[in-house]
């Protein structure tokens, strides 16, 4: 007997929404309309104009494919992230991305990022801005040169061989996850993407940075603020103390860079 079931696909990505309403449906389908199949966990941050309304319609549209998990308010990106991790281990993806609802992250890059795990043998793979210039579209200069450097002052204070330390759109193999102790992640905002880097590069993960292009949203406003990036410039430093005395469990080796 023929089961009626959803087919179950490999990989998942996660997408953190508040106040979304103008980008939720269309971040969605284009994820959806991948080619190799793509699935959708949104997580709602109790968004007051109604985001998790559309993207339950989104849900009856595509049964299994599109996942939701609403919270009481804005707890922070970090924790936004590892709620998604923990459901998507428990669901069984193989493979789990992280993406911001806006289009500055292209979804057809997924493609690329999934290819550099699946294929190329990488276990965390990065959608870099930095990695061979600055490819960066409709930024204010002075976000544009704060972010930069950031990023080069997390090399210099942390040794993380990543140009693009704070990027918020990975691919992550199940393995690095599971390898991950969760509730140990200590940053909430954009340091958070640090130190998930830091940490699967102690650990000995393989990380690919695979060059893209990001676009400054046009719909919906940003939640970035100076103190989310304050926490990424500063918070390195006890990140990198604190690993002096810390021994990460060794699972594997190497950083790459994709060109």
């Amino acid at each position: 007997m023929m089961s009626n079931a959803p087919e179950r696909r490999d990989c998942v990505v996660i997408i953190p929404m508040y106040n979304e309403r103008e980008n939720a449906a269309a971040v969605i389908d284009a994820v959806l309309a991948l080619e190799h199949g793509f699935d959708v966990l949104v997580i709602d941050d109790n968004s007051p104009d109604g985001t998790a309304d559309i993207v339950k319609a989104k849900m009856a549209e595509h049964p299994g494919r599109v996942l939701l998990t609403e919270r009481t308010g804005k707890l922070g990106l970090g924790t936004a992230y590892i709620e998604g991790f923990r459901r998507a281990l428990a669901e069984g993806y193989g493979y789990v991305f992280e993406m911001d609802a806006d289009f500055s992250h292209n979804p057809a890059d997924l493609e690329r990022l999934r290819r550099a795990c699946a294929e190329e043998g990488a276990d965390v793979a990065v959608g870099s801005r930095y990695l061979t210039g600055v490819n960066v579209v409709n930024w204010p200069m002075g976000r544009v040169l704060m972010s930069y450097y950031a990023s080069k002052y997390v090399r210099i204070v942390t040794g993380l061989p990543v140009h693009d330390t704070t990027a918020g759109f990975v691919c992550y193999r199940r393995r690095v996850l599971e390898a991950f102790d969760l509730d140990a992640i200590r940053f909430k905002g954009y340091a958070f993407q640090i130190e998930m880097k830091f940490t699967a590069h102690k650990m000995g993960f393989r990380v690919v940075e695979v060059p893209i292009v990001f676009v400054n949203r046009v719909l919906g406003t940003s939640k970035m603020n100076s103190s989310i990036f304050g926490e990424a410039v500063f918070g390195v430093i006890r990140l990198k103390l604190n690993s002096i005395f810390h021994k990460y469990p060794r699972r594997g080796s190497g950083i790459l860079h994709k060109k």
